[in-house]
């Protein structure tokens, strides 16, 4: 049995998504609870040289939404990446679920062998299937875990059952 290309994608980056919207729930409740100041959960980093919370829901977004552009030939929207706080962030998650949401099955048919140039310079290209089991879907979850593991650094009270949905 195979899988779709929409199976192993839409639902997959909705899945990741409403993880993320379940961080914002729990870490908003604990900022409340704990006098903490929204603005440094939404800054946090792991390291210096990583990217703060914010910028781990942008990248998990942009990852979902190119991917499925790349796949379709499609432009994807283009989103500022200037979210500083709990509810700029839910909107991004939120633009980003609607667009997921206007792909059908039959618009990722076949795509599974479209040539796909992966982005920076390295100029590799790959079939539609193995960009997405090998880079797309690795990268967004590295993201979305990214922000698990900035919140549970800050002390946010979410677990693996947070992650897996």
């Amino acid at each position: 049995m195979s899988i779709s290309m929409y199976r192993l994608t839409v639902p997959m980056f909705q899945r990741g998504l409403n993880s993320l919207k379940t961080y914002l729930d729990k870490a908003e409740a604990y900022a409340k609870e704990k006098n903490i100041d929204p603005a440094i959960l939404v800054t946090a980093r792991l390291a210096p040289d990583m990217l703060p919370l914010s910028g781990q829901y942008q990248r998990a977004s942009d990852t979902a939404k190119f991917a499925l552009a790349r796949l379709t030939a499609t432009d994807a929207p283009k989103f500022e990446d200037n979210e500083a706080t709990f509810d700029d962030l839910r909107e991004r998650l939120a633009k980003t679920e609607a667009y997921l949401a206007g792909f059908s099955a039959q618009a990722l048919e076949g795509t599974e062998a479209r040539q796909i140039t992966l982005p920076g310079k390295s100029g590799i290209v790959l079939p539609g299937g193995e960009y997405i089991a090998t880079f797309a879907l690795p990268n967004f979850y590295f993201h979305v875990a990214t922000a698990h593991a900035i919140l549970r650094n800050q002390g946010a009270p979410i677990g693996k059952r947070d992650y897996l949905g």
